[in-house]
């Protein structure tokens, strides 16, 4: 064999082993998830929170505001009729005092569908013909709220919404297309007689407006 045959074999053979290591192997394992990866993949995606029954609803109210479920049905089944099933509630307390100008303060749990539950807290000014104090608990169902965080912001009443049915009143507060629908127990007078809004916020603020 001449030179430059074992010149041409030489450069064949190292051809080929560099292209042997040049090939890739098995790819390398995915890296791990994010921690809270996992549970983020459970929340339901904006726009298709899940709802509440009425039955659920029902019972909720009936537990928390310590009424009948008779009571708590009548209440219910005109809020349904109006908005349908709620996607969200909020179980809380809240105190309130007026010489016509008055304000309301309250603190509670938002509960929603594969959610963890959240504080929220809330205050407002209002003002009409009402008089005195109170403090009572409150049940406020949420429609077309699809996240949580969409909750803080001010809701100003509906003007002619309340009612009182069953010992229960409930007035509405609408803002960009999020309604709630607050129930207490025993207020029906005075959720007539004033007008005003809520602001919701994650902390305490003690100032009304």
């Amino acid at each position: 064999m001449d030179r430059r045959t074992l010149i041409v074999s030489g450069l064949v053979t190292l051809g080929a082993a560099g292209l042997a290591k040049a090939q890739p192997g098995n790819p390398p394992p995915p890296p791990p998830p994010p921690p809270g990866a996992d549970q983020q993949a459970n929340y339901p995606a904006a726009g298709k929170a899940q709802t509440y029954s009425r039955d659920e609803i029902v019972n909720n109210v009936s537990d928390f505001l310590g009424v009948t479920a008779e009571a708590a049905g009548g209440a219910i089944e005109r809020v349904f009729k109006n908005n349908g099933q709620p996607t969200a509630y909020i179980a809380g307390e809240e105190g309130s005092g007026a010489i016509v100008a008055g304000a309301r303060y309250g603190r509670g749990l938002l509960y929603m569908k594969g959610r963890q539950p959240i504080e929220v807290f809330w205050r407002g000014p209002s003002i009409g013909w009402d008089f005195g104090g109170n403090a009572s608990r409150v049940f406020t169902l949420c429609y077309n709220l699809n996240d949580p965080q969409f909750i803080f912001q001010r809701y100003p009443g509906v003007e002619g919404s309340a009612y009182f049915i069953g010992g229960l009143g409930v007035n509405y507060q609408q803002t960009e297309g999020i309604v709630l629908a607050p129930i207490r127990a025993g207020v029906g007078v005075r959720l007539g007689a004033n007008v005003g809004y809520l602001a919701y916020s994650r902390t305490r603020n003690y100032f009304p407006f």
